[in-house]
């Protein structure tokens, strides 16, 4: 395994945070803007979203001639294809990401986790995570959940002997501008209570981040084959975000 390979996970127990779509968006912008080198392995059993998101991504790019060009010129321009996506389970993340590191010299392995943390290879998996990052919402059952999760994970696997996670950090996800910053505050006391640090990034409550690769050929923002619109990614602060998990990855 190369020492400078990192491995990353967006990870909670709560269903529909955005794991899924945070750690696409994060991958893309990394290898296709930053240039860095990125694979994800895709462990969310048994839908693996991001699988499907590959499959459509590649089907529309090969058949739809908008598509087909934006890929075409993409390639000319970078001199990168699009980076691999693995379909694999928690019992096997981390031999398929071992399996995978000598056919590339990939920077950055993402890994999209389902979120049942009684789960033994779960266990396993996460312990082999460089830096997770727990998303959170405003809302009371989100974050007893996620607090949950990432109490049990600071406290039962990171820093053990066996694990190799260096960094945990909650991200302020789907935030409505609306809401009282009161609010936020609060919740922000409660992680400093357990001393679970909260990245200063936050990102906005937006239907940009739903947007995929379409017949409709409109500015994509979700893919696993092109990064998301530089249009559409003012003010959505995902270049924000990478640029502040860069900075902690290489301090």
């Amino acid at each position: 395994m190369k020492e400078k390979t990192k491995f990353v996970a967006f990870s909670t127990q709560k269903g529909g945070a955005g794991k899924t779509t945070l750690t696409v968006l994060a991958a893309s912008y990394l290898h296709y803007v930053k240039g860095f080198n990125v694979a994800v392995i895709d462990c969310d059993y048994p839908q693996h979203s991001i699988v499907e998101m590959r499959e459509r991504d590649l089907k529309l790019a090969l058949e739809d001639e908008h598509y087909k060009r934006l890929a075409y010129e993409q390639f000319t321009r970078l001199q990168k294809k699009a980076y691999p996506v693995v379909e694999s389970n928690t019992k096997e993340a981390l031999a398929d990401a071992d399996y995978l590191l000598p056919q590339g010299d990939f920077d950055y392995v993402f890994f999209d986790l389902p979120g049942t943390i009684n789960n033994e290879d779960l266990i396993h998996s996460l312990a082999g995570m460089d830096y997770l990052v727990a998303p959170i919402s405003a809302d009371r059952v989100v974050m007893e959940s996620t607090l949950n999760y990432a109490v049990v994970v600071k406290e039962h696997i990171m820093g053990r002997e066996k694990s190799r996670m260096k960094g945990l950090y909650m991200l302020w996800n789907m935030v409505d501008g609306r809401e009282k910053t009161e609010l936020y505050k609060a919740y922000d006391k409660v992680c400093a209570e357990f001393a679970l640090p909260i990245l200063e990034t936050h990102l906005p409550d937006s239907k940009r981040f739903r947007k995929e690769t379409a017949a409709e050929r409109k500015a994509v923002f979700r893919s696993t084959a092109f990064p998301a619109d530089k249009i559409l990614v003012r003010g959505s602060n995902l270049d924000k975000l990478v640029d502040e998990i860069l900075g902690i990855i290489k301090n």
